[in-house]
């Protein structure tokens, strides 16, 4: 069972990066048509960013049997091959599209929808993700991870500094390192690199990434 505390806290970044989000999407005027990331223009990728308030109400609507996945790292290391697809850029495109004619509006309408639905829950919950059933405690921060990364991206095609908020980040980092440990306990030397990287010792290389 998830502890109140620990519940309270992975909420609490999540809504805090939900917040940031909304706030970099209501910027974004006339623009979701300018490039955003990659394959996407803005819009697509504040459709990708609205998939972190969508997914919490599909997965808890579909409760699993059982626990197939113990934490954000294991969620990201069981979905890394899922999340190179080409169909990722397609849902962003899709999920985009789906914010209708006043997109912010809608993207604002789905982060209170989310956040509401985690106020009701105790973090307990085991919904089934792509990867298989979770508790939601440990779901909860890959989403922030999602909303703080891409929030960052989405700063920077609109030219703002990209500064989430500090629970957000904390729990960010926090994970993306956790994801480099395990990295390097496989055998590879990602946690060396990162830890150089970090201390301005070396450039991180261009394109690679920890998901």
């Amino acid at each position: 069972m998830a502890s109140e505390a620990g519940w309270n806290s992975e909420r609490d970044a999540y809504a805090a990066a939900a917040g940031w989000a909304v706030d970099l999407v209501a910027q974004v005027g006339d623009r979701w048509a300018e490039p955003g990331l990659g394959v996407w223009d803005i819009r697509a990728l504040v459709g990708h960013l609205s998939r972190s308030f969508r997914t919490v109400a599909e997965y808890l609507a579909r409760p699993a049997a059982s626990l197939a996945v113990p934490d954000a790292a294991s969620y990201y290391r069981a979905t890394a091959e899922l999340a190179r697809q080409a169909g990722v850029a397609e849902r962003g495109v899709e999920a985009g599209r789906a914010l209708g004619t006043d997109p912010a509006a809608a993207f604002a309408a789905l982060a209170d929808e989310a956040r509401a639905i985690l106020d009701r829950c105790t973090g307990s919950e085991l919904p089934t993700t792509i990867a298989g059933g979770m508790r939601l405690v440990d779901y909860l921060p890959t989403r922030t991870l999602e909303l703080t990364v891409h929030g960052c991206d989405l700063a920077v095609a609109l030219g703002l500094a990209p500064a989430p908020p500090a629970g957000a980040a904390r729990r960010t980092l926090g994970l993306l390192t956790e994801l480099a440990v395990r990295a390097g306990e496989d055998g590879g030397d990602v946690a060396g690199r990162v830890l150089l990287a970090l201390t301005g010792r070396r450039a991180w290389e261009a394109g690679s990434s920890l998901l």
